[in-house]
Formats: C-alpha cells, structure tokens, sequence
C-alpha cells in the first residue's frame, strides 16, 4: 500500500498548491495583468500617441528685434520690431489631425495585435499543460495496475506458479509505465516554467485536465465576418489605408499657397512706420510629386489588403475544417472506448489463466492505444479551435 501512495505522489507533485481551481480564463487574465511585454507595450503606446500629435499645428511664431546704430552720430540710431505668423492652406491642419487620430487607433490595434498573440502563446501553453495532465492522471491509473500485475507475478513467482520470464516481464512493464510517466512529469514541469515566465515571472499553476466542449460555428462564412473585423492587422492595415487618403488631401492643401502675416514697426530719430506685413508663399517645386506618391501608395496598400484577406480567410478555413474533422475523430474515440473497454474482461482471463501476460498485455495495449489517440486528438482539436476562438472577440 505504501508503494502505490508513493507513485501517487510521484505523479502529481506540482508546485503551487491545488486548494483553489484555476481555469484557463483566469490564467490569461493574470497574464494580461502580469505579462512584461505587454506592460512595455501599453507605455510604448502612450508614447506613441503623444508623438503622432506633434507637428499638427501652427508653426511657432516668429519674433525679430534690430538695433541698429547711425553714422555718422548725428542721424541717429534705427529700430525694428518684427512679429511674423506663418501658416498653411486652412484644410491642412484639419487633414494633419485627422492623420493623427488614425495614428492612434493604429498604435491601439497594434496593442491587440500584441496582446492576441501573447494570450495566444498562452493558450496553446494552457493545452499542453491541459494535456500533460490528462496523459499524467491516465498513467497514475496505468502504473498502479502494472504495480499490482508486477506485485502479483512476483508472489507466484516466489511461490514457483511462473517462471522467471513472465516475472521479468511484468517487472519491465512496470519499469516501462515509471520512466514515462517520470519523462511526462518533466516536460510539465517545463510547460509550468514557460507559464510562470508569461506571467511576469509569477509561478501559476493550471491543474484542469478536461478540455472544455467547444461546438463550431454551422455557418462558416457568416462567423468569419465577425472574426475578420477583430483582426488587429487587417484593421491597422485599414486605417494604414485611410490614412494614405488623407495623405493625399493634406499633400493637396500643402500645394496650394502658404501665407503669413505680422506686425512691423521701425523707428528712426524723428519717424515712427508701424503696420502690417502680409506675405505668400507660391508653390512651385518643393511638393511635387507628393500626391501621386500618396495615391500610388494607397493603391499599393489596397492590393495588400486584399490579399492579407484572402490568406486570413484561408487559414481560418483550414483550421475550422480540421477542428471539424477532429470533433468527429473525438466523438468516434469516445464511443468506441465506451462500447469496447475490455479491461476488466482481459483481467479476469488473466487472473483465470485464459490468457498469458504477454498477450494480456498486448490486448490491453490496444484500449491504451485508443486512449491515447482520444487524449492527443482532444488536444489537437483544442489547439485548432483556440486558433479559431481568439478572434471571437
């Protein structure tokens, strides 16, 4: 008894400890709140957005100031005062701030880009932990009926009721089941170690083993309607495209004339000329070219567009087909385990005599097989559908 409480305990030692259930969505939850990168990344936008609001007003005002002295003395000595405001085409400032603002949606959605992929990491982390701990519990069962297969064949070999093959091979099957299960603890522990360094360096353990029932969505064109317009990048690469037709307004505003206006005054021994200066800027070379630029680059941008589309639709499709044939290979695992588990039935004809350990082993390693291909298809349907389910909102 005390060697089964030892595998036990073998098996399932994990860091942290089981007292309360952590799922899936409180794991990603504590990471969004943890995670360093997207910590940086949420200080890097704030930066960002104080920089795209730069250079969208009136150019600062100029101030001038001349002291000039007469020669010879007696004509006295000259002052000027100069106070000049230049300015853009009225519409260009419009433009700019328009600019800005799309500059700031994008810094946004370059956030959820980052923010999608990192709680995706974490996601496929939180499957494979999932995973391990499914694969894990399936062989605490497994090594504790080899213990008690490898424990019987011991006494009746002792006894001289078996020879010292069949001893032998109930001793290696054991011994098989114990550095599998120590290899499958190792790799979790690994998976623990990636989700603690997710999480801003903070241990957290996820103890589920049952991955959560998910049914697909019937209509597949109708659910990546939605999902295409909680993509990240294609949204960015939409304002991208807005903002290079705006681009081509404000290069439009610019070509037209700047002007500028101000305040003059001189004064000379005896006179005094103050007013006003008005002046205008005729443009002729220094923007050419600069609207077909900016209409070439958007046309540019809509053909990438386009295709980002078509690639995010295609992938999504092969993910949706495939989760949909796994949901089917899960169910047909499930239903022929219930219907065909003859576990107890090959026990009672080993323990009759009926069959000899090599062929109840090798009976028993087709219901393990079947067990296995259902854990690692539930894993790979999670896996297909977590691809699917980020872009769900």
């Amino acid at each position: 008894m005390i060697r089964y409480i030892i595998i036990w305990a073998i098996l399932f030692i994990l860091p942290a400890s089981l007292s309360a259930q952590i799922t899936v969505d409180s794991v990603l939850s504590a990471i969004e709140k943890n995670n360093t990168s997207l910590s940086a990344m949420r200080k890097s936008t704030e930066a960002e957005k104080f920089r795209n609001q730069t250079g969208i007003y009136l150019q600062n005002p100029e101030i001038g100031f001349n002291y000039l002295w007469g020669n010879p003395a007696t004509i006295g000595n000259r002052t000027d005062i100069n106070i000049k405001q230049s300015f853009d085409f009225p519409t260009a400032y419009g433009y700019r701030r328009q600019i800005a603002d799309s500059r700031n949606l994008q810094s946004d959605l370059e956030y959820q880009q980052q923010r999608k992929e990192i709680l995706y990491s974490a996601r496929i982390l939180c499957t494979d932990i999932m995973y391990a701990n499914a694969v894990n519990e399936e062989y605490g069962k497994r090594l504790l009926h080899a213990q008690s297969i490898a424990d019987a064949y011991m006494v009746m070999y002792e006894k001289g009721e078996v020879s010292i093959l069949e001893h032998n091979k109930a001793q290696l099957n054991l011994l098989n089941l114990k550095k599998e299960a120590e290899a499958r603890n190792i790799e979790l522990a690994a998976f623990l170690k990636q989700l603690a360094a997710l999480n801003g360096g903070i241990a957290i353990e996820l103890s589920e083993k049952s991955f959560q029932a998910r049914i697909l969505p019937s209509d597949f064109d109708q659910w990546y309607s939605n999902a295409e317009k909680n993509n990240p990048s294609l949204l960015w690469l939409k304002q991208e495209i807005e903002v290079n037709q705006q681009q081509v307004k404000l290069n439009r505003a610019l070509a037209l004339p700047k002007a500028s206006t101000g305040y003059m005054s001189e004064k000379i021994v005896g006179e005094h000329f103050q007013g006003i200066s008005i002046g205008v800027s005729i443009p002729l070379w220094e923007n050419k070219n600069t609207v077909k630029y900016a209409q070439a680059q958007t046309l540019a941008l809509q053909s990438i567009e386009t295709d980002r589309k078509l690639q995010f639709y295609n992938q999504l499709k092969i993910q949706y087909e495939k989760a949909a044939s796994l949901q089917q290979t899960v169910n047909d695992y499930r239903q022929a385990i219930q219907s065909s588990n003859n576990a107890e039935l090959l026990k009672k004809a080993l323990d009759q005599g009926e069959l000899s350990l090599i062929n109840y082993l090798m009976e028993l390693s087709f219901t393990y097989l079947a067990m296995d291909n259902l854990l690692k298809s539930e894993y790979e349907l999670n896996k297909a559908i977590s691809l699917l389910a980020q872009f769900e909102k």
